[in-house]
């Protein structure tokens, strides 16, 4: 455990095309050790609150999404104190009424993924734990964030189901009307098993999701990547305007009932 002066409280998980926070503030990078392997932070200072910024995607966004070792990123934030957690993602539009640029701050999520580690939990001491994620995104950072949104005049919807894939390849036609079909509002490759992770140690989490392009097969031309990271380029002034804006209103709330979900399991054995 770190010493307690080097604790906090609030973390930022940046997505594709948000390979920094705070770009005007100078960052102290850190490689923390976890029983899951290191993870990358990057330590900044805003309105007098230290947060650690953690690229999901690895610096240079050199990670692809199947790949990304989420138990350690998730582990390590936990480790250096935090209990709030903003995330971001860059996502596909599943319905008509979401455009390039909207923000949607999901509430559920369907999990397609097909081999990532899943949990913390893996029978350690012959011990089988079960996680309720029936909310498993935190209400008070989805509500306030999107409050700060729509003052900014920004496009956004408060809640929306986030369909997670395997990736790293695009979608076919027909799986996107699949998820279509079973409620799904947006699609990206990234948060699971990330936000399960994060609920699984009890901490507050909070996605924020930027609408790139219409989902693959959902309309012409086909959906490339480089694509997508110009549409965060684009939005990426927008975007990190409503992050430092929800660092400044958020604080550590030991009452939220996603704290307490963490508590009333017993906390996972880490490997060694």
């Amino acid at each position: 455990m770190l010493a307690d002066e080097r604790r906090q409280r609030l973390a930022v998980i940046g997505g594709s095309g948000v390979q920094d926070f705070l770009t005007d503030e100078t960052g102290e990078e850190e490689l923390i050790p976890t029983p899951y392997g290191e993870a990358l932070l990057v330590w900044k200072r805003h309105m007098g609150k230290r947060v650690a910024f953690l690229p999901r995607h690895g610096p240079g966004h050199r990670v692809p999404p199947h790949r990304i070792n989420y138990r350690a990123n998730v582990w390590a934030l936990d480790l250096v104190g935090a209990t709030t957690v903003i995330a971001t993602a860059a996502v596909g539009g599943l319905v008509p009424d979401l455009e390039q640029g909207q923000l949607v701050f999901a509430d559920q999520f369907l999990d397609f993924t097909k081999q990532r580690p899943l949990t913390f939990f893996e029978g350690e001491n012959g011990k089988v734990r079960h996680t309720d994620v029936s909310e498993p995104y935190c209400p008070r950072i989805r509500s306030i964030g999107s409050r700060i949104a729509r003052d900014m005049g920004l496009t956004c919807r408060p809640e929306g189901t986030y369909v997670c894939v395997e990736g790293p390849r695009f979608e076919t036609t027909a799986e996107i009307r699949m998820y279509t079909m079973l409620g799904g509002h947006v699609i990206g490759m990234t948060n699971l098993p990330e936000v399960v992770l994060a609920r699984e140690l009890g901490l507050c989490y909070g996605l924020v999701t930027v609408v790139t392009n219409p989902a693959a097969g959902v309309v012409r031309p086909k959906v490339e990547h480089q694509g997508v990271l110009e549409a965060m380029r684009q939005v990426g002034p927008e975007l990190e305007q409503l992050l430092r804006r929800m660092v400044e209103e958020l604080d550590d709330d030991p009452r939220c009932l996603c704290r307490g979900n963490g508590q009333n399991h017993a906390m996972p054995t880490p490997p060694r």
